[in-house]
């Protein structure tokens, strides 16, 4: 690893990651108030907690070096609800492809974010929210692959 990002850096790239984090609240809360299958919206209510933890744990990063986190996610949000809500025409199954795709994102964002030279408190906050991405896409690919 090379030096360790300055807290504007810190800021900047933890800011990113919140907004995206929001954005998939509101993916996730649209899909639970469009699936079906309870069992489904256990396990998606589930993930939006976790994503609700990043956006504290993060936010309260963000304050300690300094900056002022977001309060809400960004455009992207329209595109990850737009999906979902669209989705709600083909039903479940349909609802979950769109939220995997939302997952993807997600977890390329936090892949790349623990490649950054973090400090370590950062870097394990960062590595616990790729576990909680990595467990969302799992779980949908396996649901999506029985035929929810």
């Amino acid at each position: 690893m090379n030096q360790t990002l300055n807290a504007d850096s810190i800021i900047k790239k933890l800011t990113d990651v919140v907004e995206l984090d929001y954005d998939a609240v509101a993916a996730y809360q649209e899909a639970i108030d469009r699936l079906d299958d309870g069992s489904a919206k256990a396990k998606l209510q589930e993930f939006l907690r976790d994503h609700e933890r990043h956006i504290s744990d993060l936010s309260e990063v963000i304050r300690k070096e300094g900056g002022t986190p977001p309060d809400s996610g960004d455009f992207k949000k329209v595109l990850t609800k737009g999906k979902v809500q669209l989705a709600d025409l083909a039903g479940d199954d349909a609802i979950l492809k769109a939220m995997k795709t939302n997952e993807d994102q997600t977890n390329s964002k936090y892949e790349s974010m623990v490649e950054e030279d973090f400090p370590s408190h950062i870097h394990t906050l960062l590595k616990r929210g790729l576990e909680d991405e990595r467990r969302h896409r799992a779980w949908i690919e396996t649901t999506l692959k029985q035929g929810a």
